[in-house]
């Protein structure tokens, strides 16, 4: 149901501006997180916020009409105060923008593990393990000490990214609040592709930025330290076989340090849209049947992939793919098996965070804008130990 002037203005009678406010942000907020009954975004409009949270707003968005420009009614507005109006609407934009940043569309990078920080760019210090490196001690003698291996990688520099949504005069006067949630919409959208964009491409291995000990190394790799890369024409995602031949790797992938096989639990399997309903297939069927090369016998069994991956598309992978240098029929061919929460990390400064700018800004009087809210999000998406993802390219 839309909240309507005489609603605002009896709130404000009896709440207070900064009541009014606190209660609508905490409803808008409650809608956000899906309680039904609370209120939304839709349910606004910015004509009637002003003339309802602003004392004499209907005089104040009379004021905004150039014809009465000079007249008695633009000198009353000359110090209105339009602090509960700004915050509300801000906080309809916040809804906005989270809910298009936070969509379900940015599938990759939602597998990105967020770690909080506070440097632009830093070593994390590890400790290597020391493998079996238990010795037989003689009835008497001294135990041997174990020393400490250095292990460490350094994070590249973060990067900072925001959009601004202003609020003009003629968005409040002509009521354009449809127009106002659908530009906030797309600010939180540009960011969430933005995000999504450099995480596949940390994925996938066009961005390369794994440094491990001063050496920065390919994310995926056809020979030592690890072997994390398969290709071949007969790789291609077809059914289970494909996805074992592609687990086999991580059997072979040993620790740097110690050299002793790395316990490794993939739990995504992650290709192009074009091979949406071959993952579905390959992860949801109930049984296989296999007919050995030199047996005429066929066997059935359970599907023993049943319940093993989450199956992930996303709508941007094959276009990162080829802008990374592979062509469309190649792209739709590579496929990645492994454990990406493990593999990969966002270093994050701070998250996506809206701030308002000042009120009676230069702004307003030269392009008429009568509130301006900032989004951006600083961080940068890291390979953290690509041992923990394989690469299938089917070609």
């Amino acid at each position: 149901m839309p909240i309507r002037v005489p609603e605002l203005k009896q709130m404000m009678r009896t709440q207070g501006a900064k009541k009014t406010c606190a209660l609508i942000t905490e409803s808008l907020q409650r809608s956000a997180a899906g309680e039904i009954g609370h209120m939304k975004p839709s349910d606004f409009s910015l004509r009637d916020l002003a003339e309802g949270l602003v004392e004499n707003g209907r005089e104040w968005v009379a004021a905004m009409d150039p014809r009465n420009a000079g007249s008695s009614v633009m000198e009353s507005m000359s110090t209105v105060d339009s602090t509960a109006f700004a915050n509300i609407t801000g906080q309809l934009l916040i809804n906005e923008v989270m809910d298009a940043y936070n969509s379900p569309q940015f599938s990759i990078s939602a597998l990105f593990r967020i770690i909080s920080t506070r440097l632009n760019g830093e070593r994390v210090p590890g400790i290597g393990k020391i493998g079996d490196q238990a010795q037989l001690v003689a009835e008497g003698m001294p135990f041997p000490h174990v020393g400490i291996g250095e292990d460490y990688i350094d994070t590249p520099a973060t990067d900072k990214r925001g959009l601004i949504v202003p609020v003009t005069k003629e968005a409040i006067f002509f009521d354009r609040t449809g127009l106002l949630l659908e530009r906030a919409r797309e600010v939180g959208e540009a960011l969430g592709i933005n995000k999504e964009k450099r995480c596949i491409d940390v994925l996938i291995g066009t961005t390369n930025n794994y440094k491990w000990k001063g050496t920065t190394y390919n994310t995926y790799q056809s020979s030592t330290p690890w072997i994390n890369l398969l290709t071949g024409s007969g790789n291609d995602l077809v059914d289970w076989t494909d996805v074992e031949a592609a687990e086999l790797l991580f059997a072979d992938i040993t620790d740097p340090n110690t050299g002793e096989p790395i316990v490794i639990s993939p739990s995504h399997l992650i290709a192009c849209p074009s091979k949406k309903h071959t993952i579905n297939r390959i992860l949801n069927a109930t049984e296989v049947r296999y007919t050995g090369s030199s047996a005429p016998s066929e066997t059935l069994a359970a599907n023993p992939l049943g319940g093993t991956y989450t199956g992930i598309t996303s709508a941007w992978l094959q276009a990162r793919l080829v802008a990374g240098g592979v062509n469309a029929t190649q792209a739709k061919a590579t496929w990645f098996l492994g454990d990406p929460n493990g593999a990969f990390r966002y270093m994050e400064n701070w998250p996506i965070t809206i701030v308002q700018a000042p009120q009676n800004s230069e702004a307003e009087f030269n392009q008429d804008i009568v509130a301006r809210f900032k989004a951006s999000e600083r961080g940068v998406p890291v390979a953290w130990n690509p041992r923990k993802m394989v690469k299938v390219t089917g070609y």
